[in-house]
């Protein structure tokens, strides 16, 4: 199994709704049928240390069964599309990759 995870960064002049406008792309991502789990969220209310960073805004972890399905996910239409129209409200983006 492979675990795709994207932090982002938005942008701080972004709207309400704009905020509302990715989080509904980032959620149109789970049509994507290679996957086999989609989960997003913002920083968790757990207790402040160190270790833990809570500066990004909201985050995506896509599971996949192989690196072929992830190939796959890179390519789709869908992602592309979340990309073409989403791509400038961030300042950032983190991915970690693992298996």
């Amino acid at each position: 199994m492979l675990s795709h995870i994207v932090l982002f960064w938005l942008k701080k002049d972004i709207s309400d709704d704009r905020r509302s406008a990715f989080r509904e792309g980032l959620e149109s991502l789970k049509a994507i049928d290679c996957t086999r789990g989609v989960y997003i969220g913002a920083p968790a209310k757990t207790g402040d240390r160190p270790v833990i960073d809570k500066s990004y805004d909201v985050a995506i972890t896509v599971l996949f069964d192989t690196v072929k399905d992830h190939d796959i996910y890179q390519t789709h239409p869908l992602h592309l599309a979340f990309l073409k129209q989403f791509g400038g409200f961030f300042d950032r983006v983190q991915i970690y990759d693992y298996e």
